[in-house]
């Protein structure tokens, strides 16, 4: 029988796995914020991951193969911020080809509700994803029954940084979010969070031969 204590490391690493892929900035903002641009204006955009996504908590991992979301970047004015961070709403997420390092546990991901990504200007590139209150929904079956609802309780951040190239990325370190958990007597009921570290490439689908970068 798995133990509570290993399935709430799998459930930790399954959520934060799912969640991070749609980080599409970077850090959180400064406090000393100057001024943001994020080019090219209007032009709409995907996120899809570069390479594998690897969660971990203790021992256990998990492994999500196929992960990408798409929005677009705001049309000027609204894309440059003289004093702060750009936000972009991006839509919910798909994710797919979740595995574990634990043999028997099935993973399945559902998204909902409009996201948002914001991001600053600076060295790093900074920024945060929100997610929106219950946007996204883990299940678990096989050798246990769990459901895990990420940001049960309202909005929340998650945080990566933002790197300018061909094409620019994301990448995420340890990426945390709030999560609530039910299900069978092993669910690890009192998990509040869990962790990841993922690397995104952004494209731009209005003009390909496009970058999407940000800048003062």
């Amino acid at each position: 029988m798995l133990s509570k204590l290993s399935f709430a490391r799998v459930s930790l690493v399954a959520v934060s796995c799912a969640t991070a892929a749609m980080a599409v900035g970077g850090g959180s903002a400064r406090a000393d914020a100057g001024s943001t641009t994020v080019s090219p204006a209007g032009d709409s955009v995907t996120a899809t991951n570069q390479g594998p996504i690897t969660a971990t908590a203790g021992p256990v991992s998990v492994t999500c193969t196929t992960v990408t979301t798409s929005g677009a970047v705001p049309a000027a004015p609204g894309n440059s911020n003289p004093s702060g961070p750009v936000s972009v709403q991006i839509a919910a997420p798909t994710v797919s080809g979740c595995t574990s390092s634990l043999p028997g546990l099935n993973i399945s991901v559902t998204t909902s509700g409009t996201w948002a990504v914001s991001v600053q200007n600076g060295s790093p590139i900074a920024g945060s994803l929100t997610i929106p209150q219950g946007g996204m929904t883990i299940t678990g079956t096989g050798i246990a029954s769990c459901t895990t609802v990420v940001a049960p309780d309202g909005p929340a951040s998650a945080t990566g940084t933002f790197t300018n190239g061909s094409p620019s990325t994301v990448s995420t370190s340890n990426a945390s979010v709030p999560i609530s958990v039910t299900g069978d007597p092993v669910c690890p009921t009192g998990s509040t969070s869990g962790t990841v570290s993922a690397t995104f490439a952004l494209t731009d689908t209005t003009n390909p031969s496009q970058q999407v970068t940000v800048g003062p």
